[in-house]
This record gives structure tokens, sequence and C-alpha cells, in this order.
């Protein structure tokens, strides 16, 4: 306790209050707030030690210090409550950053304000502004009741500690700050505050949300940087601070800033009210989106963004008005892709898509079949039985002349996931574009911004890329990489680019589900421990032929390819239009289908995905003996084409896959039975799809058979007319087509030179 003479002192610079130990005013203090105590009261009231009984009856407490009132004169000080901390480090942490952050932000700090340390470990910050107000409650920590920091103003006090000045200025030397100095110390203790706050969402509708349920707004704050949003209205000031915000300011604002961004959340928090956004609340992305777009509707702003393809999509049930005009296609031979494999609202699709845009059905059916083995990937395999597992990847080739629609009828099939494909490859750049300019940052300007990681490819569709790029990639989109092309030519040529037998290895083990590495000098050394990537394109069948080779039959690669070879022709204009609601009924079941598969890989404690197995059941597993044992035997057969014998063993691995595909696109549409239980039902499809493939592949052997012999007649004839007479002899129905172009020759002329024989015959 200072001398009477001393405490004397500062009543020339104050108005002030004696207190009691317990730092209460031991007198009453209201009229001083507005005017000074004399100087014989307050010696007599601070030398009182004790023995006066008040007018209740009780003893007035002895003094034991005295307080300066602030507001009074416009004194305001900042008080920090270190004693909320439980332990010194924790409390001189604070304050270390602290002061350094109001000396960082505020022009010769030291120079402006006083400091005094307090009796318990807390600092009070004097200054005076015309601007005080009444106490204040500016920062509370997360888990703590008392604030840590508050203002004492209009109505309050603090004690004095003359022997701890912690600044350059005293108790005598306090001054006027400006307002910008007393807002920008307001703004920082404001920061420390914890927002028990969470942002408004829209109230969510009942709706048939997919099991693993990701609301449009909810996508969007996980996408989306809310600085991406709001970067045009508001500037981050360069002198920044070490903490867990980022400092914004609204252009044209005359206030040093305006709220801040958290870095570990990403919302705003804003002081300001110059803003079309709410001030003092939390504001995710989604909502400031809201704001600037739709004028605050959350409502307006979640539908807008799910129609931009954010959030879950829903499972729709297929227009019931088209669908009652849709007659079913019926397969009567195994050369007609089986379109009834599939549920009953995709066979209208294809069947739409068919007739309106005269897309092939076996092209569809084809791509179709790649884009759910796509979609489920590693996510789900299959046990033929114990020791014996397939996943459910495929190679496909769609077989048929240049111009006879091969592509277009692809992609009326695979757009929705080429368009999340799209969608990933523009987020990883968008990404990758912020951690460049992150990394650029100077140290003391990456305190300024949000920590932003490397982002990580989740591109899983892949056309004109080298073989280390596609592992690479495939250790990243863990799941499965599919690999589309408009003409498989280049990558059935590319298995032997760089050595003998190298990519051809790597392919052969990737259809089987085992591990892949690369050790090339050229590239950095990569391992995919369960490869999964679905192969799918077209060619021309003049080109497919080249590559059935003798190696190429013992090594099995051919007799691993799908092929699909329909009886094609190109057809005239066809104005019948495709209903648009139609269209967006089939990509939004499809994107649900792969968002749905996508959410049940869970990932186990060391980071690893982990998918799950179906079985058959006891029905499907007696079928699925019966088909073994069929193809076992036509294997044994002595009649049996013998390089059908070679693709026969093939389809004892393909069958179940099919039964997977089937089964898992099945329930997902349906929803009424088990998804790892494969059903009678789906292993006889997968029969009948295997027996359009065995089939397609005879029609296609027997075609390049016969081209083989086309081609040897036709050296060693004299002409074109009696190269023609002799394939007539040998077989009249030859194949008019393929022996046009094999001598370059049109059909009409064929029939020209096979009426002349048969009028010579007669």
């Amino acid at each position: 306790m200072l001398e009477t003479t001393k405490a004397l002192r500062y009543l020339e610079n104050f108005s002030i209050i004696t207190v009691s130990e317990n730092k209460v005013p031991n007198y009453a203090w209201k009229k001083y707030q507005s005017e000074k105590i004399d100087k014989n009261t307050f010696q007599k009231r601070y030398e009182y030690k004790g023995g006066e009984i008040k007018q209740d009856g009780t003893e007035r407490p002895p003094t034991d210090n005295f307080g300066i009132v602030t507001g009074f004169e416009d004194l305001e000080v900042l008080d920090i409550d270190l004693k909320v901390f439980s332990t010194a480090p924790e409390q001189r942490d604070f304050w270390d950053e602290f002061i350094q952050t109001l000396r960082d932000n505020i022009l010769d700090f030291d120079d402006k304000f006083s400091v005094y340390k307090t009796k318990n470990a807390g600092f009070h910050i004097l200054y005076k502004t015309k601007r005080v107000e009444g106490n204040l409650k500016l920062a509370k920590l997360k888990g703590h009741k008392e604030a840590i920091l508050e203002t004492r103003g209009i109505g309050g006090y603090v004690f004095v500690y003359p022997e701890n000045k912690y600044s350059k200025k005293s108790y005598f030397e306090i001054d006027y700050v400006t307002d910008e100095d007393r807002e920008i110390l307001m703004y920082f203790s404001k920061m420390y505050n914890y927002i028990d706050e969470k942002p408004d969402v829209p109230k969510k509708e009942k709706k048939d949300y997919v099991e693993v349920e990701v609301t449009p707004w909810d996508d969007y704050n996980q996408k989306t940087d809310i600085w991406d949003v709001i970067s045009s209205e508001f500037s981050i000031p360069r002198n920044g601070i070490k903490s867990k915000h980022v400092l914004i300011k609204r252009h044209g604002s005359l206030s040093p800033h305006s709220g801040y961004i958290f870095k570990d959340s990403g919302c705003m928090y804003l002081f300001s009210t110059g803003t079309i956004y709410p001030h003092e609340k939390l504001i995710s992305p989604f909502i400031a989106y809201a704001y600037q777009y739709h004028n605050g509707n959350l409502s307006e702003a979640s539908s807008e963004l799910y129609k931009l393809g954010f959030g879950s999509r829903l499972k729709k049930e297929f227009p019931s008005e088209v669908i009652e005009d849709i007659k079913p296609i019926i397969n009567k031979s195994d050369l007609v892709f089986p379109i009834d494999i599939f549920p009953k609202p995709i066979q209208s699709y294809i069947s739409e898509c068919n007739s309106k845009l005269d897309s092939n059905i076996d092209y569809m059916g084809c791509s179709l079949l790649w884009l759910i083995s796509v979609s489920i990937g590693n996510a789900i395999d299959i046990e033929v039985k114990r020791g014996w597992n397939e996943n459910a990847t495929i190679w496909l080739s769609l077989v048929g002349k240049a111009g006879i629609g091969k592509t277009p009828s692809i992609n009326n099939i695979i757009f929705p996931l080429l368009k999340i494909n799209s969608n990933q490859i523009k987020k990883y750049y968008t990404e990758f574009e912020k951690y460049e300019f992150y990394t650029n940052l100077s140290p003391k300007e990456k305190k300024d911004h949000t920590e932003v990681l490397k982002p990580i490819k989740s591109q899983f569709i892949a056309n004109d890329i080298t073989l280390e790029a596609l592992v690479e990639l495939h250790q990243e989109s863990d799941n499965a990489v599919g690999v589309f092309k408009d003409e498989l030519a280049g990558w059935l040529k590319d298995m032997n680019k760089y050595r003998a037998g190298s990519d051809l290895e790597f392919w052969l083990s990737c259809w089987s589900g085992k591990s892949v590495s690369f050790n090339r000098k050229t590239a950095k050394s990569s391992f995919v421990e369960k490869p999964f990537i679905p192969v799918l394109g077209g060619i021309q069948p003049a080109i497919l032929n080249s590559f059935y080779t003798e190696d190429n039959k013992d090594n099995g690669f051919m007799d691993r390819m799908l092929l699909s070879y329909p009886d094609a022709k190109i057809d005239l204009y066809n104005e019948n239009e495709i209903d648009y609601e139609i269209i967006e009924w089939y990509k939004d079941n499809l994107i649900c289908f792969y968002e749905t598969i996508k959410g049940i890989i869970k990932t186990d404690k060391d980071g690893n995905k982990k998918g799950l197995t179906a079985k058959f059941s006891p029905e499907a597993k007696k079928e699925w003996i019966r088909i073994f044992n069929n193809i076992s035997n036509h294997q044994n057969s002595e009649d049996e084409n013998e390089y059908l014998k070679s693709m026969y063993p093939k389809q004892k691995s393909y069958i179940p896959r099919f039964a997977l595909i089937i089964h898992v696109f099945d329930e997902f549409f349906s929803s009424g039975g088990n998804t790892l239980l494969i059903s009678k039902e789906s292993v006889l499809k997968a029969e009948k799809l295997s027996n359009y493939f065995i089939a397609t592949a005879k029609k296609l052997k027997l075609q390049t058979e016969e081209n083989k012999i086309f081609k040897e007649v036709s050296k060693n004839t004299k002409n074109k007319a009696e190269a023609i007479g002799i394939f007539y002899k040998e077989n009249p129905d030859f194949n008019r087509t393929e022996v046009a172009e094999i001598l370059g020759v049109s059909r009409v002329y064929i029939q020209k030179v096979i009426k002349k024989l048969n009028s010579i015959q007669v």
C-alpha cells in the first residue's frame, strides 16, 4: 500500500476511490464517476483501519488499496485477465502473442499506451479516448466462463499497481489515442473471442437422399474457400499476425479491419455493419454465397447449388408419362446385347436414346457396364470361393467402322461420370493454384493466410496418359481409374512401347487385380497394391484383327478383351427429340449411384481403404457351378474352335464379375435386397451377358478368317470380277460389304457381277 502522500498524487490525474482487501470499494463511489473526491475525504478513507459501523449494522472493511475510476475524463482500460489459464506457460504464451500483435498492428504502440502488470499475472492497458464506453466483455476462450479480455470504461474502476510498470509510459503519462488505434485494439481483442455458434443452414426438407447424405450446403462448404466468395468485396491487410485468424477489411472502409476469417473452420466473422452480410455471426461459405446471390435466402441458395452439382444426388423415379410409351426391347439372339440385364428404368433410357438419338444399343449397354465397373472399383469384390476373389474390372472393345456412331453412343451413357471427373480436375487445378500461391508467399505473408495443403488428385478417368502418370494417378485416386479412349488402337500399340513385355505384363496384372509397381529410371518409383483400371474404347475391325497374333494368343491378352460388334448402320437424320427430363433423371441417378458406392468405402487406422466382399446366395452358387462346368465341357470338347477354347477360361473370371456388376446396380434401383448377397437372377443375367460376348467373339473370329481367305484369293486372281466369282461359288451368302472393302469396289458392282454370273449359268 502506497504512502498517503504518494497516493494523493494520483488524485491530481484521476478520480480515485478506496477499496478493501477483497478489491471492492469500501465507500459509496457513484458520484466519483463524474467528479473527484476531495483530498481530505480521500486521506481519511485511505487511512481508515476499521471499526466503523455502517447503517446496516455491519462493520465497514478497512482500506487495503485504491483504484482509478475509469470513464472519468475519457479514461479507458483494457483488462487482460490471465488467471483463466491454469499454467504459467499458457499465460506467458498468450500475453507474448497478444502484445506482439498490438505492436505489429499499432504504429509506435509503446509510445501511445501505458501498460501495467497486475497482482494476479494479468495486465492493464491504459489510454484515453473520446469513444469511451461502458464496461465491455471482448473475448472469452473456449471452455472458460470468465472473459480474458474486457474493458473498464464508464461505471468501472481498476486497481493501481505502481511498482509493476511494463511499458515506457507511466500512470501519469496516459494520453489520448486516435480512434483508429482504439479500433485496432478492439478488433484484435475481439479476435480471441470463441464464437460458440453454428452457422445457419436451410431447414432440411424430408427427401430421399442416399444413405451417405451430403447436403448442398455442406458440400459447398467443403469444396469452397470463403475467400473465393468474398474476395471482390474485401482485402487482407498485409501487416498480419500469428494467430488462428486472417484479418479482412471491406473495400472503402475507414476502419483498419472489418472482421476476420477463422483459419481452422474457414468461416467469417464481421464486426462491421456496412456489408451485405450479417455482423457478429459466424458466416460459412454457403451463407456468404446465399447473401451475395440470393439476398440471404438459404433455401433458394441451396436449390441453386444442387442444380450446380453440389450435394448428394437425389434418387428419382423415371418419368411415368414417358415410360408408359416405351416398348421393351426383346432379344432373340445372343448377338444382340441383352438389355434386360439392367433395371427397367435404365432399359427405358437406353431405348429412348436408341429411338431418338440413333444410339446403338450394344455400344450403350457395354458402356454402362464400364461405368458401373468404374463406380464400384475396389469398394466391393466377390468371393467366388474361399481363396478366390474377383473384382469388377472389365475391358471392353466396341468394334465398328469409322463413322458408325460409337463415340456418341458411349457419351450418351458415360457423361455423368465424365461430368464428375471434369469437376474433380477443375477443382484440383483451382486448389493447386491456391497451393502454389501460398507456397510462394514469404514466411511473414503466410501468417496472413489460411494454410493451404497440397491438393490430392481425385481424377478417376484417364484418356491419353502415360503408364507412369496412370500409376501415379491411381495412387491418389485409389478406388479406381477408368481408361476411356475413343480409339483403342493406340492403347494396344503402346503395350510394348518401352521394352518387350513391360506394359503388357503391367496390364495383365491389373486385369487380375495383382499389385503393380513402377521403377523406371525416367520416372519416380510408384506402387499400387490393388489396381482397378477398367478399359473402354472403340476400334475398327481391321485394326483389331491385326492384334490377333500368336504372341497375344499365348499370353491371353486378347482373350481378356470383351468385344461388341453389332451389325450397325448409318442412319438418316432423326427428327425425334428426347425429353430433357429423361436426360436429367439418368444423370442424377447415375451420379447418385457413384456417390453411394463411394460412401461405403471405409478407411482403417493406417489410412488404407477397406472394401466390402459379396458372396453368392445358395441358389446363385448352384447356378454358378452349373455354368462353370458347362464352360469346362466346352474347353474339353474336341468339336470346339481352338480359338474359343482360349477365351473360355477368362469367362470363368468374367461371369462372377458380371454378376457383381449387375447385382450391385440392380440393388441400387430396387433397394429391396442385400447388396452383398448375389442373387440367382444376377448370375443368370451374367450368363446371358457372357453368351453375348462369346457369340460376338465367334462372329468376329469367323469374319477374320473369312477376310484372310478373301485377301488371299484376291491376290491370286487376274481381276476383281474373277475373285467375286470364286467367292460366290464357295459361299453364295458371302459378306458383300467386307469383300467390297477388300477389293475396293462398291456393293453395286458386286451385285452386277453376281447377276451376270447367274445369267451365264442360266
